[in-house]
């Protein structure tokens, strides 16, 4: 079992803010005190660019950018050099589609997705399907809105090229049943790009074992810096992508009219790399996986539990989805806007989420203008819980009363 209360100690915002119940943590994570020191460090004791310097601290900050992607690596049993540092995974998920999807795809080859995508993960491939003239496909939804693999191979077909995909959603916090979908997107030659922000911090990702092509997550979702994320892809598949952004020490050799460039990753990193933050990228993998990723889903989940059964005791609340596997909750006080009811939780020091989360299509699959959204993550307690049930109560009675 966690020690919540120790792990709470790591945590300056939650120091500095003793009534803080910050349950917003599928927008962004906290940072521990481990992370923003390793950060402080690069500036305090380094401070320089990486790669190209020929002076002993230059080759002490390449050592340790380079760590950091060993790190960020090992976190998701990769390959060192299958991770590329990327700005965030919106980024990472633009990357792939700019540059697999716009070199690989024709008139006539499909690509699936879904209407549980972030916009970051079905945005760029609705824009290369409508630059190449490729089909793009949505997975049918059940009646609870998730994704089933009967129902994906009710759009797979041999002219499938590119399945993306969430892993989590960020919206109902559904697990997708990734491996088997990933097993027919390949038996028909289709390759699958993952997003894993809101799996990576929360459960153990595997990419050997789930043999996905393409895993994209972000730093500030797992306690790591915001501005660095990455890219993970089968170095097989990096090796035939283009660059999307040119210059810098992505060049190989340039010539008048001509030009090549180096081997993955560092094709895709162009300029200064985003190094203060990619080392804390790696400070962050290191400190989560010291905690436990199993540890972490099943406290989570115990938490959410609890307040959905506060929840259900509250009339006139609907809750999208009860049986997420994740430490999710969509709900709204009914009849009432998601911005209007935020502005009590607000009041009470509970932060949680209101709105489309960046995911339209399942807000309109919904058939709702947005939800509230909690989400928990290990630091968070029990009186978090009962702070928010609370809160929404109050919710529920003040505008209800109008």
């Amino acid at each position: 079992m966690l020690n919540v209360a120790k792990l709470r100690e790591d945590f300056p915002v939650l120091k500095n803010n003793p009534n803080l119940a910050y349950l917003d943590n599928a927008a962004s994570t906290l940072k521990p005190t481990c992370v923003i020191n390793e950060v402080d460090d690069y500036y305090n004791k380094l401070g320089v660019n990486v790669h190209r310097g020929v002076y002993q601290l230059s080759y002490l900050a390449t050592d340790a950018y380079e760590e950091a992607r060993n790190k960020v690596a090992n976190f998701i049993n990769a390959d060192f050099e299958e991770i590329v540092f990327t700005r965030g995974a919106s980024s990472a998920l633009n990357l792939v589609a700019l540059s697999y999807g716009m070199t690989h795809l024709k008139p006539g080859d499909e690509v699936i997705t879904t209407e549980l995508e972030h916009h970051s993960s079905c945005m760029p491939w609705l824009n290369v399907c409508k630059k190449v003239g490729a089909t793009l496909k949505y997975v049918p939804l059940d009646e609870e809105g998730r994704i089933t693999v009967e129902a994906f191979k009710s759009v797979l077909t041999n002219n499938t090229k590119v399945v993306a995909i969430t892993y989590v959603s960020n919206v109902m916090g559904y697990i997708t049943p990734i491996e088997e979908i990933i097993k027919l997107a390949h038996s028909v030659g289709a390759i699958v790009s993952l997003d894993g922000a809101q799996a990576v911090p929360h459960m153990d990702v595997d990419v050997k074992k789930l043999d996905c092509d393409f895993l994209s997550f972000s730093g500030h979702k797992l306690c790591g810096p915001t501005g660095i994320g990455a890219l993970y892809g089968k170095k097989e598949l990096l090796a035939t992508m283009p660059p999307v952004e040119f210059g810098g020490d992505m060049a190989d050799d340039v010539n008048l009219f001509e030009m090549t460039y180096k081997d993955a990753p560092y094709r895709f990193e162009t300029g200064t790399p985003i190094i203060a933050e990619a080392i804390g990228l790696g400070k962050a993998c290191e400190y989560i996986k010291s905690i436990g990723l199993k540890n972490i889903a099943e406290y989570e989940y115990f938490l959410k539990q609890k307040a959905i059964e506060g929840l259900k005791k509250i009339p006139n609340i609907v809750i999208y989805n009860e049986t997420a596997e994740t430490g999710i909750i969509a709900f709204n006080v009914k009849d009432v806007h998601p911005h209007d009811a935020a502005s009590v939780f607000d009041n009470n020091d509970v932060c949680i989420r209101a709105g489309h989360h960046c995911a339209q299509l399942i807000i309109k699959w919904l058939k709702t203008f947005g939800t509230l959204r909690a989400s928990f993550y290990f630091y968070n307690t029990l009186e978090d819980v009962e702070k928010f049930v609370e809160s929404v109560k109050e919710a529920q009675e003040f505008f209800g009363s109008l």
